[in-house]
């Protein structure tokens, strides 16, 4: 039985495919079931990700649906410079990219305002992927609905070019090198690990530092050596949930690379994290999650199984700040409108005792 409805014919003689996803963490995980059903249909053809810096990064030697990686320069609804990046031209790359020759190039990067014309204009035989209702076309198209899960949404864009679902479950091969590089930076664990990552970009999607910090408490009197884990932006938040914890823990703020990161968490019993880049990694390397979750990140983003996962849910749509919904935003036909200047969390109704009971069932069945 199909994981899906019955994907399109395959596109013929195809020894070459560009897939366009240069954003996040996380936004980068979700694609990894639909890469994986690229290389089922095309298993003789050279993908091609259209990504940024650190994906060639993450990427380099590691097995995978991806066989190479081509930084996209920074550009308006692409993505953002990093610190350090050397300038590069769309248009150079664009020259670059023709020289290819790609036999089939997919938009896998939201709704396609921007990147579908940058899609379009890599010459490829045939352009698939998502359109929202500012997009132009390309051959074949998905309508982009904003509230549908992610890998689900990115496994239908395949589709269109006869790439059935294989899984619908994002799983990341960690290497020998994201391991060793865990061992010389954290040591051989001397009680079983847990990590928490109390941080994530959009503050509104974080739980209260003080209860990671009783998290972390409550852990740590179980039995588990505790890592916080952080990037070098989330350094307060970090040292916020040490002082709450009480208890000895080892925060980890930019001491491990994106590789060494994913070691980590394959070695630990159990990750407790917001909604958050970091938290899909864990789930992709195999580790037991935690995760807290705004109801419609729930929707979009939460792990689609739950035999290791535990998606908690808040389900606050009113600004705790000035009570406008936030919920309205998309339609336009109902009441409200849908957004506010403030960040403020929408996640702090979720209760500690649910946090403890799911992390519990995980570790102790």
């Amino acid at each position: 039985m199909a994981l899906l409805e019955e994907a399109a014919e395959r596109v013929p003689e195809v020894a070459r495919i560009a897939v366009l996803r240069a954003n996040a963490l996380g936004d980068f995980i979700f694609v990894l079931p639909a890469l994986e059903a690229l290389r089922a249909a095309y298993p003789q053809a050279e993908i091609v990700l259209l990504g940024a810096p650190w994906h060639a990064q993450l990427w380099r030697d590691r097995p995978g649906p991806v066989d190479r990686v081509l930084v996209v320069p920074p550009a308006p609804g692409i993505r953002t410079a990093t610190a350090g990046e050397p300038e590069s031209s769309v248009v150079d790359f664009l020259a670059a990219a023709r020289a290819e020759r790609f036999d089939l190039a997919l938009q896998l990067h939201g709704g396609g305002a921007n990147s579908n014309p940058l899609v379009a204009a890599l010459g490829a035989r045939v352009t698939a992927g998502l359109r929202a209702e500012d997009a132009p076309p390309l051959d074949r198209w998905l309508r982009y609905v904003y509230y549908q899960h992610e890998v689900i949404r990115y496994l239908e864009a395949v589709a269109l070019v006869g790439a059935p679902a294989t899984t619908v479950t994002p799983a990341l091969p960690v290497t020998d090198a994201d391991r060793a590089e865990a061992r010389t930076v954290l040591g051989d664990p001397e009680r079983p690990r847990v990590a928490l990552h109390p941080g994530a970009t959009d503050t509104r999607r974080r739980w209260p530092a003080d209860r990671f910090g009783q998290v972390a408490r409550t852990l740590h009197t179980d039995g588990y050596e505790v890592l916080v884990t952080g990037t070098p932006a989330e350094q307060d938040v970090v040292d916020q949930v040490v002082a709450a914890a009480g208890v000895p823990v080892r925060p980890q703020v930019g001491t491990l690379s994106l590789g060494g990161l994913a070691g980590c968490y394959a070695g630990c019993e159990l990750v407790v994290s917001n909604d958050t880049g970091p938290l899909h990694l864990a789930a992709a390397v195999g580790t037991p999650t935690v995760g807290i979750f705004w109801v419609g990140n729930l929707i979009t983003t939460a792990p689609v199984l739950r035999g290791r996962h535990r998606p908690i849910t808040s389900w606050t749509v009113h600004c705790p700040v000035c009570g406008v919904d936030c919920t309205p935003g998309i339609y336009p036909h109902r009441p409200g409108d849908g957004d506010c200047p403030h960040r403020d969390s929408f996640v702090t109704d979720v209760p500690l005792a649910e946090v403890l009971e799911a992390a519990r069932e995980l570790l102790f069945r």
